[in-house]
């Protein structure tokens, strides 16, 4: 059994800061790409940024510069530093990660974690 989960959403003022974790557990062989995607009430899931096994990053437009995704592969952890929020980002942020037992590799997604910016 493999679960992802994410935390550390919560209610933060536009120009603040706030730290997501998404953390795999179970029986895990290796952890490959891990992605941020993002869901606002009413809008199409919007993919937020992606991380390799390697380390390569990759981030949407309309984070760029704002947000910084990083893992500790050690803890099957992956991280979201979310700076400069606006109203905007406001949405249920979910990981999704392509995780191997050995025996096969799955793609996996966490239940998400509700960021609000609002003042």
């Amino acid at each position: 059994q493999v679960q992802l989960v994410e935390f550390g959403g919560g209610l933060v003022q536009p120009g603040g800061s706030l730290r997501l974790s998404c953390a795999a557990s179970g029986s895990i062989f290796s952890v490959g790409t891990v992605a941020w995607y993002r869901q606002a009430p009413g809008k199409q899931r919007e993919w937020v940024a992606r991380i390799t096994r390697g380390g390569d990053s990759g981030y949407a437009v309309s984070v760029k510069d704002r947000f910084t995704i990083s893992r500790d592969s050690a803890k099957n952890t992956v991280y979201l530093q979310m700076n400069s929020l606006n109203v905007e980002d406001t949405a249920v942020y979910l990981c999704n990660a392509y995780i191997s037992t050995g025996a096969v590799t799955q793609s996996y997604w966490g239940q998400g974690t509700q960021v609000t910016v609002s003042s």
